[in-house]
């Protein structure tokens, strides 16, 4: 059978009527009297408010059956005016019941005519306490909806509004009667209307409820402002089972979402700057520490980012600023969130720029303090941008918000980090402000460490190179080539040295020498040991009585010792006279034999006194190679000083067109970048003299 023939609350394959409706509900009895007040209908619900059967009731006087004999007249009278005027007539009234109780009754009584002009009386009657539980609940429904401060709403099986309370007006923004009747596509169709019909729809087909949806959005009620809102949905079934609609419940919670974001950005915050401190700073370079800022900086901060540094603090010059004038920056950094043409519009890394004064990078380093444009206008860009054509990149790239701090470190400005956002749809604001000098603050002064560390790496190094022999005479009978390479660190520079000296006899004396300390001291004391090698080699000492005289010298300088190998050849006889003062080995290659440490007694450092010296002849022919070092070469933490001087070994196997040749690729090989120990070298191979005077005796 098509549902459309179903009986009322007829489920299939049943045919018990079920409460599905408010008549239902309220049990709504119909009764027809004739104009003499017999009873010529009587419905079933009749019988269940009166007790009487249809059988029962048919044909009786109704005033007699249903009423006490107190009120019969008045019945009488009221029936009477009913029939005469046509008008209805509504109220309670005690019905007398069959089991002899008496019950209130709520009426309404209207004549009816037929198609004869005979007149009937209708009576619709309902149980006075079930109607008033039912007025009584709806009146607080109705009460409960439309003073709710949650936002109310009931869409039938369509999605269309059936009813809409004042709070979800006011969240809407729309009046109630431009909803009613309207799908949520036709009222609010700024929202994320899939989104929500989808949900909607899935709450009618199953029946289960979504609870506490979180959302964020706007409306007309504040288009300016974001709002959050708990948003529920439930499906209504009528008594029967039948779907009704789906109600939407809606929280306004922008409170709870706005602390919940607050905190949020308190925590990312806290993480940037913790993230900052692990970081920023972690080498005593400028560049690379510029880098670390700026990249730190995005995307958590801002989309770009630039660090620039005045040119006199690179310079180590007091900037001597004025609040006037322009001011000349070097670029050392940028960086962006993401792939954007805006990167173009900063000045390239290791670039120097002018700067005027009403630029306000300039006018950020004169005052000391941040510079913040919010929301930046077409005016702004020109004060911001190096030229009119970096300015038209900014604009192009969406450009719309600018905060420049100053980096300041012991009170010194030493330039300044530019942020900028463009994706990010917030602008700047006074946390901004403060994160960005939480990481400026920590950054300047690991970028003031660094060129003050650069400075003093630089002095120490152009010292130490300016110790050590520039360019090696020629030599009888021998070709030597060197290296020095300083530690990457500014405070590991130092007292690593080598030296060439021409002896009486056409005899050299090669020198590698290893102050243990750093910095410019040490590159001091290793120029003074030098010139005092130097000094001792042309009295044509043994090398022992070098190593003697050079360790009384080391002695008397307070707080250090020295390694020193010091090696005599004799061209005349292809022979080296070696003695040690505790440094490395010297490796010997010869012809058709693999490469070799020599074993020579090791001897103490210079400095330590007391201990005497051995001297070790070697047979060193033409051809043969011989490599002086200092520990910078070979020792490494993670590896054992036996496996690099194997790996030493094992690349010198290899036989380079030149002795410069193997020198640079030792380094490259043995090297690594970030090492702590500067080092130095010398290569020297034994040739043939042609025609050579006797030496002198």
């Amino acid at each position: 059978m098509p549902d459309y023939f179903r009986v009322r609350g007829e489920q299939p394959g049943e045919g018990i009527p079920q409460p599905r409706g408010v008549l239902d509900v309220l049990g709504v009895a119909a009764v027809v009297l004739d104009a003499g007040g017999r009873i010529v209908f009587w419905s079933p619900q009749a019988e269940q408010l009166f007790g009487y059967t249809a059988r029962e009731a048919l044909g009786r006087y109704a005033g007699r059956l249903l009423v006490d004999e107190e009120h019969v007249d008045l019945v009488i009278r009221l029936f009477a005016e009913v029939m005469e005027s046509g008008q209805s007539w509504a109220g309670s009234f005690p019905i007398r019941h069959k089991d002899g109780s008496t019950r209130l009754m709520e009426f309404r009584n209207v004549r009816l005519l037929d198609d004869l002009g005979d007149a009937y009386a209708l009576g619709i009657v309902a149980d006075h306490s079930t109607v008033e539980r039912v007025e009584t609940e709806l009146a607080l429904c109705e009460r409960l909806v439309s003073q709710s401060p949650i936002g109310l709403a009931v869409m039938d099986r369509d999605l269309r509004y059936l009813l809409v309370n004042p709070t979800m007006e006011r969240i809407n923004g729309v009046p109630a009667e431009e909803q009613l009747g309207r799908t949520l596509r036709e009222t609010l169709p700024f929202l994320d209307v899939d989104t929500i019909e989808s949900a909607l729809l899935q709450v009618l087909n199953t029946g289960t409820p979504l609870v506490d949806q979180y959302t964020v959005g706007r409306t007309p009620a504040d288009p300016d402002d974001e709002h959050a809102w708990s948003v529920s949905f439930y499906r209504l079934d009528g008594s029967g089972g039948q779907v009704l609609g789906v109600a939407t419940s809606v929280v306004d919670i922008t409170e709870r979402h706005l602390a919940a974001t607050e905190a949020d950005r308190a925590r990312r915050r806290l993480a940037l700057i913790a993230d900052a401190s692990a970081r920023v700073g972690t080498t005593l370079e400028v560049d690379r520490t510029a880098h670390e800022l700026a990249e730190v900086a995005v995307p958590e901060l801002a989309d770009g980012a630039a660090v620039d540094v005045l040119d006199s603090i690179l310079a180590l010059r007091r900037a001597g600023m004025t609040d006037s004038g322009p001011e000349l920056f070097r670029a050392l950094a940028v960086a962006a969130a993401y792939p954007t043409d805006m990167v173009g519009a900063a000045d390239t890394a290791g670039d120097l720029a002018s700067y005027a004064a009403d630029r306000l990078i300039t006018q950020c380093v004169h005052t000391a303090r941040p510079v913040l444009v919010s929301h930046v206008g077409e005016d702004d860009f020109p004060r911001i941008a190096r030229d009119p054509h970096a300015a038209s990149i900014l604009a192009g790239a969406g450009v719309h918000s600018y905060l420049a701090v100053p980096l300041i470190a012991r009170g010194e400005v030493l330039g300044a980090l530019d942020l900028v956002r463009a994706r990010n749809p917030l602008p700047f604001d006074e946390d901004d402000i403060i994160l960005a000098g939480e990481l400026a603050s920590r950054a300047a002064v690991a970028i003031d460490n660094a060129r003050w560390y650069e400075s003093v790496r630089n002095s120490a190094a152009t010292l130490q190179r300016s110790l050590l022999p520039r360019h090696p005479p020629h030599h009888a009978g021998l070709e030597v080539a060197s290296r020095y390479e300083p530690a990457q660190a500014s405070s590991e520079v130092g007292g690593d040295w080598y030296d060439v000296i021409t002896l009486s006899g056409d005899k050299t004396a090669l020198v590698v020498g290893d102050v243990m300390g750093n910095g410019i001291d040490a590159a001091a004391t290793m120029g003074r040991l030098r010139t005092a090698t130097s000094a001792f080699a042309e009295l044509d000492l043994e090398p022992t009585q070098v190593l003697k005289h050079l360790d009384k010298i080391t002695a008397r300088l307070e707080h250090y010792i020295a390694t020193c190998l010091y090696a005599v050849y004799d061209p005349h006889r292809n022979q080296c006279r070696i003695a040690n003062a505790g440094h490395m080995p010297p490796a010997l290659m010869r012809a058709g034999r693999p490469p070799e440490l020599l074993d020579l007694p090791t001897g103490a450092p210079l400095g330590v006194g007391g201990v005497p010296f051995e001297a070790t002849t070697v047979e060193f022919d033409p051809g043969d190679r011989m490599l002086l070092y200092t520990d910078g070469l070979v020792e490494i933490h993670d590896e054992s000083i036996d496996q690099r001087l194997q790996v030493l070994l094992h690349l010198l196997e290899v036989h380079d067109p030149s002795l410069q040749a193997t020198c640079d690729r030792l380094l490259h090989a043995l090297r690594k970048p970030g090492e702590r120990d500067d080092v130095a070298l010398l290569l020297a191979r034994a040739g043939h003299l042609d025609a050579l005077h006797p030496p002198d005796r």
